[in-house]
């Protein structure tokens, strides 16, 4: 069982839309979490939403689901949306 890190996040998009999502990773590193935080706004449209290191905290380890494992083993992290996220 690998245990991964999840990391409750918020962005607020310049439209002023809140999306709050995890970031969830194998490894414990905030700037790593951060980064692909910002990366995959980029990828959903959203380039200049803000998010920072006090909106993306650690919450907590758990095993990954099998999507989020999936998405993990070909990118390196995975993003388990919640809260204003696109479909």
């Amino acid at each position: 069982m690998t245990l991964s890190h999840v990391y409750d996040t918020y962005a607020k998009a310049t439209t002023g839309r809140i999306l709050h999502f995890d970031v969830v990773l194998d490894e414990l590193d905030q700037d790593k979490a951060l980064h692909y935080a910002k990366l995959w706004l980029t990828s959903i449209g959203y380039p200049d939403a803000v998010v920072t290191q006090e909106n993306c905290a650690f919450c907590h380890s758990a095993e990954a689901p099998s999507e989020l494992r999936k998405q993990i083993d070909s990118q390196g992290y995975g993003i388990y949306k919640l809260e204003g996220c696109p479909k």
